[in-house]
């Protein structure tokens, strides 16, 4: 693999006698490399047109303008730089729903640090990820660390963060030292010095460079496939009932608040539209009075309402509702005037970064 000897890869495949798992077959076609990059023409007349290439990563636009986000935000090392962007890969076959495809949205960051405390903040840097993606509440079991054994030719070292996903554990998000490789490639053929100078050290160097890179797509693939829940939950005259619920993360969750007076009338419409006007501003709140209340709390389950209000008639004497919660179904009496307290307690996205 180093000497990129594809004939001798293709003799150990035989020599070895490596069949196929599924149809047993040994009759391989020679090992080939592969383009992962899309081409395309810039310029109106075909003949005069240069070859171009989609970008298979979001990283190279944030190095060539990392001076200029350095010096006009007056940025010390260490900082990073993130961004969110397409990017499109030429994937031999692309499968699996949404995990794998030609065209998708990349989220990237690349943290720049002195040459020297890269292995000190990408080991830091693992740790913090992974972190995050646990405070999701999917399933402290679902991610594990795998190591590169193989480097890309920039790196010094590499790891990715993987996910059990229905179809078993695959790359969620990958962490590089990328060491000075991008930066020191752009000043070499640029011409132009992209060096930062450390007050500190009161000397110029190129930065190395430590990356975090996640698929948006995966990850909503990942939030997704672990949110949907089928479930047969025991009735109060004892029968059984299916209940599909999508146990969306609350702080991701497009609807946190459904607000359901019991009836129709007496009342009941008009206070749970004044409970309504309060909460509408800052949360996303959907109003529904059709249906008993059963099959109206069915509904917000399965598009994975965090919570339902229920106003009924000793609400318009006690001021008081009845909060449901999604995930155990628990039903409690609050105050209309703790409500919004409670609700941002669960639902707002500063959770995720407690």
């Amino acid at each position: 693999m180093e000497a990129d000897d594809l004939g001798e890869i293709k003799q150990m495949i035989i020599d070895l006698e490596i069949a196929c798992p599924v149809s047993g077959s040994r009759n391989w076609t020679d090992v080939r490399q592969f383009n992962l990059m899309f081409d395309t023409k810039l310029g109106s007349v075909s003949n005069d047109a240069n070859t171009i290439y989609l970008r298979p990563e979001t990283a190279q636009g944030i190095f060539v303008n990392y001076l200029n986000v350095q010096k006009t935000g007056r940025m010390r090392l260490p900082f990073g730089i993130a961004q969110i962007g397409k990017a499109f890969r030429n994937e031999i076959v692309a499968r699996q729903f949404i995990f794998r495809m030609r065209e998708f949205e990349q989220m990237e960051m690349q943290f720049f640090v002195r040459p020297g405390d890269e292995m000190k903040w990408f080991e830091g840097w693992k740790k913090t990820r992974l972190a995050w993606h646990k405070k999701l509440g999917l399933g402290d079991a679902k991610y594990r660390f795998h190591d590169h054994d193989k480097l890309a030719h920039y790196a010094n070292a590499a790891a990715d963060i993987e996910f059990e996903f229905p179809f078993g554990f695959k790359e969620l998000e990958g962490i590089h030292s990328r060491t000075d490789f991008d930066l020191s490639q752009h000043q070499e053929f640029s011409g132009k010095k992209i060096q930062y100078f450390d007050t500190e050290l009161n000397k110029s160097y190129v930065p190395y460079v430590v990356e975090t890179s996640i698929g948006l797509d995966r990850m909503f693939l990942s939030i997704l496939s672990s949110a949907f829940v089928e479930e047969t939950i025991e009735k109060n005259n004892g029968k059984t009932e299916k209940r599909t619920v999508l146990r969306i993360p609350p702080a991701l969750a497009p609807v946190k608040v459904a607000v359901l007076p019991l009836l129709k009338k007496d009342g009941l419409p008009e206070k749970a539209r004044e409970i309504m006007n309060r909460l509408k501003t800052d949360f996303n709140c959907q109003y529904d009075e059709k249906d008993s209340i059963g099959k109206r709390y069915r509904r917000h389950d399965a598009i994975g309402t965090p919570f339902c209000i229920t106003i009924d008639h000793d609400s318009l004497t006690d001021n008081q509702v009845t909060i449901r919660d999604r995930d155990n179904m628990q039903q409690s009496r609050v105050n209309i005037a703790d409500l919004y307290q409670l609700i941002d307690e669960k639902v707002h996205m500063r959770n995720l970064f407690l």
